[in-house]
């Protein structure tokens, strides 16, 4: 198993980060965070064996995919031994049955979605930075991405059937999780047990078309979003981009640069959609710019255009900006109407749909201008004034960054799975503020 220690201070480095440098707020509070060892397993039973002297000797362990979340997971706050588990990423079993995979969580899930293609499935939902991310740091870090428009949220019911877990103790458990008791380790950040192998759902493969639609207006653009979450048209993905954001995005080889006052909006349609979308979008001032099946156009797929891409793109260009991600409240314009009002050319809008129990409907990752953290907070207020939930991507715990609440089950997931505390310490705020 490799082992890299002070002899290699780049590769420590690089291993304990992540893309928080989205947050300028995260840039300050993680500086200097970093192990003084990392350890990169590829076998359950090397897992075990750096779970068992990690316990056996009081030494933080936090473990790590590919690194591709935003918000300091895979951080360590405490130093310690980092664990990567890249090297686990087998594809154990497929029910052809069912469509249900076992797969171990180091694998990555543009592999994954290659080898079940020629099996006619695909993933439900998948993060737009899906050709480098790792399913078990999706389902650890993650929330939700492309496919939410048809499958809502990780921690929705039914989209994670069971996990294989590592408890970090003197003589570490191999443990089976059923779907009830792997609720409380989704989207916990590895805090509460070491996930080396998941059970997950898929879906039938569809060979999704990727459509570029302008609108000469943001409120014609937003009726059209609007409308289309209202019909029977089978859609993957439903992006909407304000003008100055569409203008600065890297578009796939063949799609034409937007107008100055163009906004965009990007949707992944099932084929049969086709024969309704053209006179459906041209009747609420629509036009198709540039349409190709995903996988068969050049440069950038139109996904890599979506979710916290778009904030990768922008900040490319313009690196002192950051974002925000919330739920809109129903009917979404007159919180964005509010907010525009407000903030002016510093808030620019990128929405996403969703489905959030049973109902689809808009998110937001809006592009922000970086005025400080007075004006940030300023700005959360003034979205929760206008009803929005907010997922602020600015802290550093699992539940600041979710509801604000504590969740008991998995304070007590972690309670039963590593006693002493060790796993990614720091991040679950329940176990911080628990009682010993």
């Amino acid at each position: 198993m490799p082992l890299l220690g002070a002899e290699a201070p780049a590769e420590l480095e690089r291993l304990s980060r992540d893309y928080f440098d989205y947050s300028p707020v995260l840039v300050e509070r993680l500086r200097g965070c970093r192990a003084q060892l990392v350890a990169s397993a590829s076998s359950l039973e090397q897992v075990r064996l750096v779970a068992g002297a990690c316990a056996r000797h009081g030494i933080a362990l936090t473990v790590r995919g590919a690194g591709t979340g935003n918000y300091g997971q895979c951080v360590p706050l405490q130093g310690g031994l980092v664990l990567d588990l890249c090297g686990l990423d087998r594809l154990r079993h497929f029910d052809a049955a069912t469509g249900v995979i076992e797969v171990e969580a180091g694998s990555l899930m543009g592999g994954l979605n290659q080898q079940l293609e020629p099996l006619g499935r695909a993933l439900r939902l998948v993060p737009s930075t899906a050709r480098s991310a790792t399913i078990g740091g999706f389902i650890a870090g993650g929330s939700g991405g492309i496919g939410s428009l048809r499958w809502g949220f990780l921690r929705d019911p039914g989209n994670l059937l069971g996990l294989e877990v590592v408890t970090v103790e003197p003589e570490p458990r191999l443990l089976r999780l059923d779907a009830a008791a792997s609720t409380p380790l989704n989207h916990a950040y590895g805090t509460n047990g070491i996930l080396t192998a998941l059970r997950l759902p898929t879906t039938e493969l569809v060979a999704w078309q990727q459509l570029v639609v302008g609108f000469d207006s943001w409120d014609r653009a937003l009726a059209a979003a609007q409308a289309l979450l209202a019909t029977a048209l089978q859609l993957q993905a439903l992006t909407l981009l304000e003008a100055p954001i569409a203008q600065q995005l890297p578009w796939p080889g063949g799609c034409p640069a937007p107008l100055a006052a163009e906004q965009r909006l990007l949707l992944l349609a099932a084929p049969d959609a086709l024969e309704v979308l053209p006179a459906w979008l041209a009747a609420l001032g629509g036009q198709i710019h540039w349409q190709a099946p995903q996988g068969g156009s050049r440069g950038l797929p139109l996904r890599e255009l979506s979710w916290n891409h778009t904030t990768l793109h922008w900040r490319a260009r313009n690196p002192d900006w950051t974002y925000l991600q919330m739920l809109l409240p129903q009917p979404e314009g007159p919180c964005l109407g509010l907010l525009r009002e407000r903030w002016g050319d510093d808030l620019l809008w990128h929405l996403e749909a969703v489905r959030q129990q049973g109902g689809a409907r808009l998110a937001a990752l809006p592009l922000l201008r970086w005025r400080g953290e007075e004006a940030l907070e300023r700005l959360m207020a003034d979205c929760r004034q206008a009803g929005a939930l907010l997922f602020n991507p600015h802290v550093i715990s699992v539940e600041d960054g979710g509801l604000g609440v504590v969740d008991a089950d998995q304070v007590a997931a972690k309670a039963a799975h590593d006693p002493a505390g060790l796993l990614n310490p720091g991040k679950l705020g329940g176990w911080l503020s628990s009682p010993g």
